[in-house]
């Protein structure tokens, strides 16, 4: 097991504007990655999620190992409203056993900036953030020259999921999410925007930026780099995606992990479907009392207090042994591949 090292920093997409219209989509990053021997690593805190989150020990800045002069990829994408940290533990364990780990903070759907209504519904615009920063920190900074593009993986949370699914080469059609959600007594708004169907509208009326957005729906996300994929009890927004496109994913290994007392993301209408659909995919349960935040970061005492509906868990469920589950169980996937 290797010590982690910690960087983060911003980049941006040349090619579409921040939600705003002024300037370009920021895609601020955060790398976990195999340090050298004897690198000091203490807590990372990385606010907005610090000290609400317990994410593991790190070193800053340390140098990367040299025992390897190319490093396994796994990028990371996080869920509804959260950020890269919240994820955290994850990252440190793929770390520690020697992957470099990229992750994103996605523009106006992370709680590490303004939330944007327009990131809540465009969800196809997240795929492209985990594409362009493998490009850029691929040749660019500390990290280039010292990634193995032949052994790329990417994993993801709850609409993580669905965003290392799509580029895995999934393609989304926002008619068919409608027309499945319009019949389900569960789905609603996320937390952030429970009513962000009633925004749709505007937006396309007011906002250049998003009409944009919603026209690139359909537009294929593959990213060939991509050997396996990882999804953590995937979000709802998987049923967008055209049956045609999952069936045709054989080239790539597909792990599906979730609960099944998950209200979410529930196993049947989400995990289960998708297993059904896509070649060789491996469903994995997590049983029948995990739900969905088991998947985030434990809790500080602080995070416990205000947010228990993230960070207590119901007895009988031990939130580090669900992590240490799913880690050995990406790994796992990582090796199929």
């Amino acid at each position: 097991m290797f010590p982690v090292g910690f960087l983060s920093g911003l980049a941006h997409d040349p090619e579409r504007p921040a939600w705003s219209g002024e300037g370009l989509r920021p895609l601020a990053w955060s790398a976990w990655y195999p340090a050298v021997d004897g690198a000091e690593a203490g807590p990372l805190g990385v606010p907005p999620a610090a000290p609400l989150f317990v994410m593991g020990e790190v070193a800053p800045g340390a140098p990367l190992s040299e025992v390897r002069s190319a490093w396994p990829v796994v990028l990371l994408s996080h869920g509804t409203g959260g950020t890269a940290a919240s994820l955290g533990w994850l990252a440190c364990r793929l770390a520690a056993a020697g992957h470099v780990v990229i992750s994103v903070d996605h523009h106006g759907n992370t709680a590490a900036e303004p939330y944007r209504p327009e990131a809540f519904l465009a969800w196809w615009d997240r795929p492209r953030d985990l594409t362009l920063l493998l490009d850029h920190l691929s040749a660019e900074g500390p990290l280039a020259g010292h990634l193995d593009l032949g052994d790329v993986t990417a994993a993801g949370f709850s609409i993580g999921g669905y965003t290392v699914l799509a580029l895995a080469g999934a393609v989304t059609e926002m008619a068919l999410f409608r027309d499945w959600a319009a019949v389900q007594p569960f789905v609603k708004g996320p937390r952030e925007f429970p009513d962000i169907a009633n925004q749709l509208e505007p937006l396309l009326a007011d906002s250049a930026p998003f009409r944009a957005a919603w026209e690139r729906q359909s537009v294929p996300l593959r990213d060939t780099r991509v050997r396996a994929v990882v999804a953590l009890a995937p979000a709802p927004p998987v049923r967008g995606f055209r049956e045609a496109s999952l069936t045709t994913m054989g080239d790539v290994v597909v792990t599906i992990v979730s609960g099944e007392a998950d209200d979410e993301a529930p196993w049947e209408a989400c995990a289960l479907w998708l297993s059904q659909l896509i070649p060789g995919c491996r469903l994995h349960s997590l049983g029948a009392a995990v739900a969905h935040y088991p998947f985030l970061c434990e809790g500080t005492k602080l995070g416990r207090r205000m947010l228990p509906e993230l960070f207590v868990d119901p007895p009988g469920i031990d939130r580090r042994a669900v992590h240490d589950e799913v880690a050995a169980l990406t790994l796992r996937a990582i090796r199929r591949a």
